[in-house]
């Protein structure tokens, strides 16, 4: 396992993880037609590019290919995390927010706050961090549920 800053030639790479994420869920939580308006953020998404290109972030690597990513964008928001579907489960999430909040708490950043998935909340409670509000957004004319979280990190 590799760990390492995330660097704009790294961007269509983490695309196709976020796609293979999103993908990958069980459509018990998320429906197919939620997973296509959602992955597809991928490619339309200017804030997508905006969070790799101006944020901060970190990626695991197996074998050279990424199979995992967290950006901070603004720094004290982790606006990406998502890991490929055949690695979920294995640990890889939990070292990136780790090393994602290490190294807010180095820059000196008091809190951390995040829109998470009904997937990737449960991590994030395991990790101390408190559920703000469930929220219902829309991406494309499909209704999506999440929940604002924060973490005092100082």
């Amino acid at each position: 396992m590799n760990l390492r800053q995330i660097t704009i030639k790294d961007q269509l790479e983490l695309k196709k993880v976020y796609f293979d994420s999103i993908q990958s869920i069980d459509e018990k939580i998320y429906s197919q037609e939620q997973k296509r308006a959602w992955s597809s953020q991928a490619w339309k998404n200017p804030n997508f590019d905006k969070s790799i290109s101006k944020g901060k972030g970190w990626l695991i690597s197996k074998q050279g290919i990424i199979i995992a990513f967290a950006t901070r964008y603004p720094n004290d928001r982790i606006a990406l995390f998502y890991c490929k579907g055949k690695f979920q489960r294995k640990g890889y999430g939990f070292n990136l927010l780790h090393k994602i909040e290490d190294e807010a708490k180095k820059e000196g950043l008091d809190f951390l706050s995040t829109e998470a998935s009904l997937i990737s909340y449960k991590l994030f409670l395991k990790n101390k961090w408190e559920i703000i509000r469930k929220e219902k957004i829309n991406i494309n004319n499909i209704f999506f549920e999440r929940y604002k979280m924060i973490k005092n990190i100082n």
